[in-house]
């Protein structure tokens, strides 16, 4: 189902994986435009976890395994663009333990360093915790680098809270900072 912002001027339109699929061109640049993303975020410092910049290949190993999820009706992944430029992508994955089966984990949401501050982290995030909803996954958690304000104000704005959090856990060279676990329960309504 796609999702179109409207802050007043042309938003970002956000895809799921078949509306991707389904466009030839956007389909054939994702992963190289993906990498530009993820790459150029790691390069500047983003916790997405990784220390050094991804390779093009880490990369489409990934989203190919999330794109099999998908597939498989145990993800979704969610596309932002700006006109024919990819802006934004964000994915979650079902647990795989039989015990964990009815929960899924929001992995990465990452929005172009140029296009933050517009409302495309948001309307992802909101695309994907609307796919959970639709999934039936009763509880969406995530965990952000305790130093990322932004991400977890908007994460908060959005319902999810804080359970907890591990003092130092995240190292990037001589660097720690927390690690900052949160929750949304959809089996409430909203």
């Amino acid at each position: 189902m796609t999702t179109v912002i409207n802050s007043g001027t042309a938003g970002p339109v956000v895809l799921d994986a078949m509306e991707l699929s389904a466009d030839p061109g956007r389909e054939a640049g994702f992963v190289e435009e993906a990498h530009r993303i993820l790459a150029d975020l790691v390069r500047g410092g983003a916790a997405l976890g990784w220390v050094e910049p991804p390779s093009p290949r880490e990369v489409a190993e990934l989203l190919g395994s999330v794109l099999r999820a998908v597939r498989d009706g145990d993800g979704a992944l969610r596309a932002a663009y700006l006109g024919r430029r990819l802006v934004g992508v964000g994915y979650w994955l079902r647990h795989t333990r039989p015990t964990h089966r009815p929960h899924a984990e929001l992995e990465k949401v990452a929005v172009d360093a140029a296009a933050q501050g517009h409302g495309v982290g948001r309307a992802l995030t909101a695309a994907l915790v609307a796919d959970a909803r639709r999934a039936g996954v009763e509880v969406l958690t995530l965990d952000a680098r305790g130093d990322n304000t932004t991400a977890l104000s908007l994460y908060r704005s959005l319902g999810f809270t804080e359970y907890g959090r591990l003092p130092d856990y995240v190292a990037v060279g001589e660097r720690r900072y927390d690690k900052v676990f949160c929750m949304l329960d959809l089996r409430r309504r909203s």
